[in-house]
């Protein structure tokens, strides 16, 4: 945390001197000052026991996340410094719960219930803050309040899941061995089936009615690893991506979004000033950067469209260079180490609970996958999905919903450490 400290300090100096005029500068600091000091103070009072790295972890990169977004959209800034105070307090909550894995778990139909009711009630009543016409309407909003309803379905989902694939798991391990003991190669029983069909259909609807690539394509993928993880059924990689493959090319034949991503991907060199002009930008700041960036505030990655929110990594690329995109996937890398750390511990603890492992294991890869996809988006390693970069990038409900499951994944570290 010290060092995490230190670092935003150094950069918010700069981010000053670079433009004096700047008055919100320090009241940046203070607020994640206060967020960092009281939120460690506490969360190792209440979880004594827990991953001490996770929390400092995620606290250095929001205010990284902070710093780019006071630099690229200080409109933007302060809205995120509220819901940094707010994702905290929430954080807290979670820890302050001890029965909550127990209840995530009880009441599993319920919370799927509301979870998709709210889906629904995007694709009916949904909006866009922005106002744009033909822009994807992926919240709900109140007033001037606005949230996106598949940010809590992913926790409802994987906690969904890792208690159903609980409940299944002896069978699941035993499904396709033959009498001999052997591992049948390409027996899937609708036990395993029926799951990856629904699953896949629930992504598919969520592609069509609110063409939400990114989330259609997390949902699946989240829950596919997570199968594979609790079944070990290797097919099941090679059916998923088959039905990856099906849905992307009948996407691309109904969805002109689909289809503009697809063929930017391919070569967006062809309209740098038409409809690839984002991705163009996108490579271009990352080339600007060279290893060592351009310096805080000395770049231009505003000239990327939504550099804030979507593109953040490339702003990041061009002020901090190669350096800074090592530190960012080196966050990643470590956070995503030790959730799977917590899983492997309670797999392995004398108590085994199939749930917390699969929970803990579904929780790291919802991180994994979305850093993943905005990551080779953004570079154009795959096509753009439009998630945002978790902890870094603008939004609200996004930044909320990381950090309730990362405190999450704090409480399971916890019970795996006094296994």
């Amino acid at each position: 945390m010290i060092a995490a400290g230190g670092f935003i300090t150094v950069n918010l100096i700069a981010l000053q001197l670079q433009n004096p005029a700047q008055d919100k500068v320090w009241l940046l600091f203070g607020v994640w000052t206060t967020c960092a000091l009281i939120g460690n103070a506490l969360s190792a009072r209440l979880l004594p026991h827990r991953d001490p790295m996770l929390f400092p972890l995620i606290l250095f990169m929001s205010g990284w996340g902070l710093i780019g977004i006071q630099r690229l959209a200080p409109n933007f800034a302060e809205r995120q410094m509220v819901w940094l105070i707010i994702s905290t307090l929430a954080l807290l909550v979670v820890l302050a719960l001890p029965n909550i894995l127990t209840l995530l778990r009880a009441f599993r139909y319920t919370l799927l219930v509301t979870g998709l009711a709210l889906l629904v009630g995007t694709i009916l009543l949904g909006t866009n803050p922005s106002g744009q016409a033909g822009a994807p309407e992926l919240w709900l909003g109140f007033g001037t309040v606005f949230f996106q309803p598949s940010e809590p379905l992913k926790i409802i989902l994987v906690a969904f899941l890792a208690s159903y694939l609980a409940e299944q798991y002896p069978a699941l391990r035993a499904e396709g061995i033959d009498t001999t003991g052997k591992r049948r190669i390409w027996t899937i029983s609708p036990r395993i089936g029926g799951p990856i069909l629904l699953m896949w259909g629930i992504s598919i609807i969520v592609l069509i009615w609110q063409r939400d690539l990114g989330t259609a394509i997390l949902f699946f993928l989240v829950f596919l690893l997570l199968l594979y993880v609790a079944s070990g059924f290797t097919p099941l990689l090679i059916g998923g991506a088959l039905l990856v493959a099906v849905a992307g090319v009948v996407a691309y034949q109904l969805f002109a979004v689909v289809r503009l991503r697809i063929d930017i991907w391919v070569n967006p060199w062809l309209e740098a000033d038409g409809r690839a002009y984002q991705i163009v930008q996108s490579l271009m700041a990352f080339a600007a950067g060279g290893i060592f960036g351009q310096g805080i505030a000395q770049g231009a990655p505003t000239f990327v469209p939504v550099a804030h929110s979507d593109f953040i990594f490339a702003a990041l690329a061009e002020e901090w260079g190669l350096l800074g995109v090592i530190t960012v996937i080196g966050c990643f890398a470590i956070l995503i180490a030790r959730g799977l750390r917590v899983a492997a511990r309670l797999s392995t603890a004398p108590r085994s609970r199939p749930f917390h492992t699969l929970f803990a294991v579904g929780l790291t890869t919802v991180f994994g996958v979305q850093a993943l996809l905005i990551m080779g988006g953004v570079l154009k390693l795959v096509p753009l999905t439009g998630v945002t970069l978790p902890f870094f990038s603008y939004g609200g409900s996004s930044l909320l919903i990381s950090f309730i499951a990362v405190g999450l994944l704090m409480r399971l570290s916890s019970e795996a450490e006094q296994d």
